[in-house]
């Protein structure tokens, strides 16, 4: 747990803006964001030191879904069913897993929600039947893998800033060129996605320290992962300091002509996080942020309204958040710590836990 004494219950106008800049800008200098902001930089990043320092605010980065359409990778969402008495020690087990990107406590017919990325479905496979499923206190695994992923958390914004800060700060911010088509990741590209998704700021010098490579080498290496939409980086804010403290996921039913419009419809919903089609008996995942229980059911009445040829068919509500984009928060939802996301290491995929032996 975070010391309560220097952790901030609230966000003021200023950590706000900070905050919705570095959503916009994740890795632009403090100069750049203090102009914005009306700030000086030091001011600015000793504001942002404080949010780090207290797990009220971090910086991630992840792999993007264009790496498993360049089959590079894959993504899969699984249900695990736990004994009641065990699942502390599983969820421990499964939270320093490398390639475990979000884990979840959550309501209803399951224990635990993952979101699961691999190398190809044979490490998914090997991962799920001699790591995950021999686990003690493991009951059962449902796996349903993602297709296209038409929206996630990185574009999702604090609205804090004008139209015209948003502009200025979109400027500086990584941009995707439509003349970067995905590549081959090589070893440094996976040693900079791992390290930048504990840090998303990282100096390229501290990165090139990291990771075994000069700093300018490293600089294009990671200007070319961005540029080619192959790496995202999210800032992210502790829940109870976003106004949306709640999580919802949502699994349903869409006809296959009509997922293309429910899609565009579902994904211009301020609440939505996520919203990936699924190959399983459900064809599209949800997940949104929410004021509260009461408004999480007003949610589904405007997501009917808005896409009414989308089906739910279930629905669950997480009641801790333990690993978000790799970052391991604590009952509050505060980060506490990390593990480093990776997800081509093959002997790094088993969780280190009990088995049943």
């Amino acid at each position: 747990m975070q010391d309560s004494g220097r952790t901030p219950r609230t966000l003021d106008h200023v950590d706000q803006a900070l905050v919705h800049a570095l959503q916009i800008a994740p890795r632009a200098s403090w100069a750049r964001i203090g102009s914005v902001l009306g700030l000086d930089a030091v001011t600015v990043a000793r504001r942002w030191h404080r949010l780090t320092e207290s797990g009220a605010a971090w910086i991630s980065c992840h792999p993007a879904p264009v790496l498993a359409a360049s089959g590079q990778g894959c993504l899969a969402f699984v249900e695990v069913d736990c004994a009641p008495d065990r699942l502390h020690p599983v969820a421990r087990a499964l939270a320093a897993a490398p390639h475990v990107a979000a884990l979840s406590h959550v309501s209803g017919d399951r224990s635990l929600h993952l979101n699961v990325m691999a190398r190809d479905l044979a490490a998914l496979s090997r991962w799920v039947t001699r790591g995950l499923a021999p686990l003690d206190g493991v009951l059962g695994v449902h796996t349903h893998l993602a297709g296209p992923v038409h929206t996630e958390g990185s574009r999702w914004r604090l609205r804090a800033l004008d139209g015209g800060q948003v502009a200025r700060l979109a400027a500086a911010a990584p941009r995707t060129r439509t003349d970067t088509p995905a590549f081959t990741l090589d070893g440094l590209d996976r040693r900079l996605v791992t390290a930048l998704s504990v840090d998303g700021r990282a100096t390229y010098r501290a990165l090139a320290e990291q990771c075994g490579a000069g700093p300018d080498t490293v600089r294009r290496h990671v200007n070319r992962l961005f540029a080619a939409d192959m790496l995202h980086a999210r800032c992210e804010v502790a829940r109870p300091l976003s106004e949306w403290p709640v999580t919802v996921s949502l699994w349903g039913q869409v006809p296959a002509a009509k997922l293309r419009e429910v899609t565009h419809r579902v994904t211009g919903m301020r609440e939505v996080r996520l919203c990936a089609s699924v190959i399983s008996r459900h064809n599209l995942h949800l997940v949104a942020w929410v004021r509260s229980l009461d408004d999480a059911q007003r949610f589904e009445v405007r997501l009917a309204e808005r896409a009414p040829d989308l089906a739910v068919t279930d629905r669950a509500v997480a009641l801790w958040s333990m690993k978000h984009s790799g970052h391991l928060l604590d009952e509050e939802g505060y980060r506490v710590g990390a593990t480093p996301l990776a997800l081509w290491d093959e002997e790094e995929t088993e969780p280190t836990g009990p088995s049943r032996g």
